[in-house]
């Protein structure tokens, strides 16, 4: 009997590529190949890489190292490929390299190096195909590229102009995810709120039924399947407001997240963001006058060419007045190829960094009395993990890897995807502690 070709797979970057990585993935196990955990077991290797910032570039370049090191035969893709011979540069003797989104590309890649012959008894696949993620929760990528041209990001250059998947394949695929077990699901895009601009929203069809390609109709239809749906990525256009009245209708998550980078009109000129804080802060008052139990997560810049302590201190009077539940700080990087590299007045190493630990100070305050109010309260949080310590949860608050965790005191019999009650009895600046109800 013919042995099956091995494939070791390397995965970096954010959950737009984990899905990429499961895209490939699926299609690998659907002709047969068998995916290993070790260099050595493997007879080729698949290196999916972020090329976004200087620091993922590096830790891009030194994985394709190590496997190339370990196991000679890498194939390379993802956004660090989409860079010019970057790749190549470094590492000239990889067998391959191709940019995101490119499940086609590799597998021609994978079928010149290591063929193998279509088995229909071996190329077998559940449908909702291969994860990377645990079984209770899933990334649901609806499309890929943007159409904004921000400065300080190269993202369009990477991975091209938005291009929305039909609004059938979406649901279609939701659907087996739920039918797998999957208690989550994770809407994700480069730009969620941007869903079905690109083909005007064109009418589709699921189950036989009109259905728009557009934000609200589709986490509408998501809102059906009876999972937990939150929203990633969402870039605050007019169109958001008509999803709030779902949240506190319970048919998504009470759970928006919206990078919106900056407060300071004009860092926000410059980034070529909208410029409107005071807008933004009434609406953000007005989402929660709908939803009062809304959880909003920002990410932020500081040390953008041109920021002022005057600028910094908008950012900080911002935050200070919207109070977020969730923020991420990130201090300015000089990507290879962003518009705002030209900029005059780049900020001090050493101002970026005292900014952002001033912000995350500010934000850890805010943070920590907002999750002390919930003390006393009953929710519903989702099991992600049983350790001898005890239950770690979730709650709909909390976004994995990236938020809070719920850890539950004395839980027993409980299973990693259950959904159980529970009361808040404490909290810190990031997390909460609670006991089971009932």
């Amino acid at each position: 009997m013919k042995a099956i070709p091995k494939v070791g797979f390397v995965s970096l970057g954010c959950p737009k590529a984990t899905v990429d990585s499961e895209h490939i993935l699926t299609q690998l196990r659907a002709e047969g190949y068998e995916i290993v955990g070790s260099y050595q077991d493997a007879n080729l290797v698949v290196v999916n890489t972020c090329g976004f910032i200087d620091a993922a570039v590096e830790e891009s370049l030194d994985a394709i190292g190590e496997a190339l090191a370990e196991n000679g035969k890498v194939i390379v893709t993802g956004c660090l490929g989409a860079k010019g011979d970057v790749v190549k540069k470094a590492h000239p003797q990889v067998l391959a390299v191709t940019g995101p989104h490119a499940t086609h590309e590799v597998m021609s890649a994978v079928h010149e190096h290591l063929p193998q012959p279509h088995d229909p008894y071996t190329s077998l696949i559940p449908p909702q195909g291969v994860r990377l993620t645990p079984k209770h929760f899933a990334y649901l990528k609806i499309s890929e590229g943007c159409n904004h041209r921000c400065t300080f990001c190269i993202i369009p250059a990477l991975r091209g102009d938005l291009v929305s998947r039909p609004v059938g394949d979406v649901m279609q695929e939701a659907e087996n995810l739920v039918k797998a077990g999957v208690k989550e699901l994770l809407v994700i895009s480069q730009d969620t709120s941007a869903y079905g601009v690109d083909v005007k929203y064109r009418t589709g069809f699921w189950q036989g039924k009109p259905l728009k390609t557009r934000m609200t109709e589709l986490v509408k239809a998501l809102g059906e399947l009876g999972v937990w749906v939150r929203l990633h990525y969402v870039y605050p256009y007019p169109h958001v407001d008509e999803v709030i009245p779902l949240m506190a209708e319970g048919k998504i998550l009470p759970y928006l997240d919206i990078p919106l980078q900056h407060a300071s009109p004009k860092i926000l000129k410059a980034m070529k963001r909208p410029a409107n804080s005071e807008n933004t802060l009434e609406r953000i008052q007005s989402w929660r006058k709908i939803c009062p139990d809304l959880t909003i997560r920002s990410t932020f810049v500081v040390g953008f060419p041109g920021e002022t302590e005057e600028d910094f201190e908008q950012l900080l009077s911002f935050l200070t007045e919207a109070q977020l539940d969730r923020v991420g700080c990130f201090t300015y990087s000089a990507v290879d190829g962003a518009k705002a590299n030209e900029l005059a007045d780049h900020v001090p190493e050493d101002v970026k960094e005292s900014r952002k630990a001033r912000l995350m100070a500010l934000q850890a305050d805010i943070s920590t009395n907002r999750l002390a109010r919930k003390v006393g309260k009953k929710m519903i949080v989702l099991v992600d993990e049983i350790t001898p310590e005890g239950v770690v949860a979730r709650s709909a608050a909390d976004a994995p890897e990236i938020d809070g965790l719920v850890f539950i005191d004395d839980a027993k019999k409980l299973a990693v995807g259950d959904l159980v009650q529970v009361e808040i009895i404490d909290s810190d600046e990031h997390d909460l502690w609670a006991k089971l109800v009932g």
